[in-house]
């Protein structure tokens, strides 16, 4: 097949008189996002004030992180709202939770979506193509905060609670409640108290090799280095270690030297914990709340493979992708007025032979 070297052809524009999109409207999206971060900062109050049965099991304690969350909470929905305006996650969103809740979806395939929600949201099969280690370091950190996550949230709002109760056998026994109801007892000297007692320790296990192991390859590895930046790429690993070695130390502190630094460490993991949870909206750790979009786009594609549509490369005719996922992309290239929303028929290697081409046709004539 011959080789092209124009250009590729951009979409002919449209008439004088035709209708044009309007231009994004920043402020109406700041203002929707604001309401939509309002909305559900209030709504977590009031889960909070009930949840904790109007705070009677609501602990002063812990104030600072019921007050980081909201701001989490606000954050969480102001950015996420900012995010889906723009056309290409707009698209994103659209397509991948109209997969996720499709009923059709399910029917054809039953058992792809919880597949795809442990392998690709779970257990991230992706990284592992790409590097084993990487993969288990992010494996590492991502059950660490998950766990994490799933004891300090309900503890801080007020949720579980745990108070004394009829011990069986020769430790004391505590009950574990959660709104306010009995979920179950337990021997704080066996084995289920103990893991009751340290989950955030075994958290804080997990997350220090994984976040130190991406510590050391930002430092050492050239690719790492080239592109990072110290506030979205540094900080955060290096926050999740101060959490996880201040919170390793707060035991340490309370069983070996008998209580003693255990207000400064307090403070220290307090502050640490504090400044993470209201940076996370802002940050590197974003991409954590917009990962179940991804999934339903992987299950869009996958469908659409079931159905075998597949679009071809117009000029070498391999494989690209699904033709949906084309469809979709040329739309957003469209949405941002691209005027090359035809590269997207070409596979990558084309695409490359074709801009080299425009390249010594237009900029480098006749060097050839």
């Amino acid at each position: 097949m011959s080789e092209p070297t124009e250009v590729l052809a951009a979409d002919p524009p449209p008439p004088p008189g035709a209708p044009q999109p309007p231009p994004p409207a920043g402020r109406s999206v700041t203002v929707r996002a604001t309401l939509a971060g309002t909305a559900v900062s209030l709504l977590l109050i009031a889960a909070i004030v009930l949840g904790s049965r109007l705070l009677r099991d609501f602990d002063s304690a812990l104030l600072p992180y019921a007050v980081a969350t909201v701001f989490l909470a606000f954050g969480v929905a102001y950015r996420y709202t900012v995010w889906v305006s723009a056309p290409g996650a707009r698209r994103l969103f659209k397509k991948g939770f109209g997969s996720f809740f499709s009923a059709a979806n399910f029917k054809r395939a039953p058992t792809a979506l919880p597949r795809m929600i442990a392998t690709y949201l779970g257990f991230q099969k992706f990284l592992g193509a790409r590097s084993r280690p990487r993969w288990a370091a992010h494996q590492l950190i991502f059950w660490g905060c998950l766990l994490a996550a799933a004891i300090t949230f309900p503890l801080t709002w007020g949720w579980f609670t745990f108070t004394s109760g009829s011990g069986s056998g020769s430790g004391p026994g505590y009950e574990m409640r959660i709104w306010g109801f009995k979920v179950l007892g337990f021997n704080s000297l066996n084995i289920l108290g103990w893991l009751m007692f340290h989950g955030l320790d075994i958290a804080a296990v997990l997350v220090i090799p994984g976040a130190s192991y991406f510590l050391w390859r930002r430092m050492k590895d050239r690719g790492a280095i080239t592109g990072q930046r110290f506030a979205y790429d540094l900080l955060p690993l290096i926050c999740l270690i101060v959490i996880s070695v201040t919170g390793l130390l707060l035991t340490f502190s309370s069983i070996f030297l008998h209580g003693g630094g255990y207000e400064f460490l307090a403070i220290l993991h307090m502050v640490s914990v504090v400044f993470t949870l209201i940076y996370i909206p802002f940050g590197k750790f974003f991409h954590i709340v917009q990962r179940p979009a991804a999934v339903g786009m992987q299950l869009f594609k996958y469908t659409a493979r079931q159905d075998e549509q597949v679009f071809a490369c117009k000029r070498c005719g391999e494989p690209i992708d699904t033709t949906p996922y084309v469809e979709n992309l040329r739309g957003t290239m469209r949405d941002l007025r691209l005027d090359f929303n035809a590269f997207v028929e070409y596979c990558p290697r084309c695409k490359r032979i074709l801009r080299g081409n425009a390249y010594l046709t237009h900029v480098k004539k006749g060097f050839k």
